[in-house]
């Protein structure tokens, strides 16, 4: 494997745990979409328009499901074909910036439910939460951790900067 001069705990997380949290996310939006909707809504009045959307709202979640298969294929396709710190970098950083576009997603959430609710009292999460918050919180973690070079001291060397 080319990257295995990365270190592990990042190896893990984007070439294997991440993937597969984000095809699990293509399968709830695309085989299950009802439930999907369902984990989002804040009221039970929302939960019972969740379970007819509307077909704008299924295309929307077909197209989500498509674009969380194309992240976990490129994330761990890309990474792991290559030792280039260059390229881990730039895909890292890219990365960083849809995790803001992720949490930015969650506002409407956050204008019913409250701030604190969505995006600070993780006891509180429900999965969608813990999804689409907790584990993007964690994600702009570990790419931010790579960004500054935690970690990465002894194995700078070793890496391909192209």
């Amino acid at each position: 494997m080319p990257s295995n001069s990365i270190p592990l705990a990042y190896r893990l997380f984007f070439l294997y745990i991440e993937p597969i949290s984000a095809i699990v996310g293509a399968f709830y939006a695309g085989i299950r979409p009802r439930e999907y909707l369902t984990y989002l809504a804040s009221s039970s009045a929302l939960e019972k328009l969740a379970q007819s959307p509307t077909t704008p709202t299924l295309i929307s979640l077909y197209q989500l499901s498509n674009l969380y298969l194309l992240f976990a294929l490129n994330e761990h396709l890309v990474l792991s074909s290559t030792a280039s710190l260059r390229t881990w970098r730039r895909l890292l950083f890219c990365l960083l910036i849809a995790d803001f576009g992720h949490l930015a997603t969650m506002v409407p959430l956050a204008q019913e439910k409250g701030f604190a609710e969505v995006f600070l009292y993780f006891w509180r999460w429900n999965a969608m939460e813990w999804g689409s918050v907790g584990f993007v919180y964690a994600g702009a973690t570990m790419r931010s951790s790579f960004l500054w070079g935690v970690g990465l001291a002894g194995t700078q060397k070793s890496f391909k900067e192209d």
